[in-house]
């Protein structure tokens, strides 16, 4: 038997909670026995208030041995209050397995769990969990990043993604499948958070990195690298490199990629231009690495958006 804690704090988000652990429980009745001991754990027991007021009962975690932790996610300024923060770190040093849902990713990292890691959270908060916690690798598009025992996740419903992938690490691929049809969900969601957060929304805390932002957007079919970029902002390119991680958590590179397809994607929907010619115009240089870069960041390639766009205008 797996036992699984899940941790739940003041101001939790409860479909962090719900999410996960529906797609837990629905194992035993796939597997006509239970497989997973799930319990319910905040720092001193009781019922435990999460988002819109609903109360949630969990036991104190004195004397619990966990196979797995997962933090939830919600309000960050509650969890990372000393109490929890040290009823989380006692915790997970007695599991075999750790992981965050959405915003948790915070309390794991003032645990001290991800220094070192690589990491995921809601795209949202991605750049603040990089810029409050330089020592962890924040990689904002992924669905979720198994790093060793420590597991993240992006927001809220990637916490299903998140408990499939654990379900599939412990017990197959077909029990992992079967779990998804029973929640009707997708065994394995294509693509990253960049379908979620276009990175013209994103906000860094600075004007130079706003300004590198501007600069790339209106410069795309030219050659973007990082010393093109900082002598753009008047910063030397380690300068720059630094400051863009921690306010973005995305490197320059991967900024002006996600850049490029957004403006090709517009371009494909919108209009007739062939794609070797918005390939050429948005500085990808051949259709093939535009291909490769939809491919990783929409799951599916130029041509499909293009069909997509039509079928929708028939």
């Amino acid at each position: 038997m797996h036992h699984i804690g899940f941790f739940l704090y003041p101001g939790h988000q409860i479909l962090d909670f719900a999410g996960p652990f529906g797609a837990f429980e629905a194992v035993a009745r796939i597997a006509g026995r239970p497989l997973y001991a799930l319990e319910v754990l905040s720092r001193a027991g009781g019922k435990v208030r999460g988002s819109g007021g609903a109360m949630v009962e969990s036991r104190a975690p004195k004397g619990v041995a966990l196979d797995t932790l997962i933090v939830v996610g919600g309000d960050i300024a509650p969890m990372r209050a000393p109490g929890e923060v040290a009823a989380v770190r006692a915790l997970a040093a007695k599991a075999a397995r750790v992981a965050s849902v959405c915003t948790g990713a915070f309390l794991l990292a003032e645990a001290g769990l991800l220094a070192g890691r690589r990491a995921t959270t809601h795209w949202r908060v991605a750049h603040l969990l990089q810029r409050e916690y330089p020592a962890v690798r924040v990689e904002a598009d992924h669905i979720f990043i198994a790093d060793r025992d420590v597991w993240t996740s992006a927001g809220i419903t990637a916490g299903i993604d998140l408990a499939l992938a654990l379900i599939e690490a412990d017990h197959g691929v077909e029990m992992a499948r079967e779990v998804a049809r029973e929640l009707v969900v997708y065994h394995r969601r294509s693509g990253g958070q960049s379908q979620f957060s276009p990175l013209s929304q994103m906000e860094p805390a600075t004007d130079r990195i706003r300004l590198a932002l501007a600069f790339a957007r209106d410069h795309l079919a030219e050659p973007l690298g990082v010393e093109r970029l900082a002598e753009a902002v008047h910063l030397s390119p380690r300068q720059f490199s630094r400051a863009f991680r921690r306010e973005t958590g995305e490197t320059p590179a991967r900024a002006v990629e996600r850049l490029r397809v957004e403006a090709a994607r517009l371009r494909l929907r919108e209009g007739a231009e062939p794609v070797e010619q918005i390939a050429r115009a948005l500085g990808f240089t051949d259709p093939e690495r535009m291909r490769r870069a939809f491919v990783k960041l929409h799951g599916i390639p130029p041509q499909a958006i293009r069909r997509a766009a039509r079928q929708n205008a028939d």
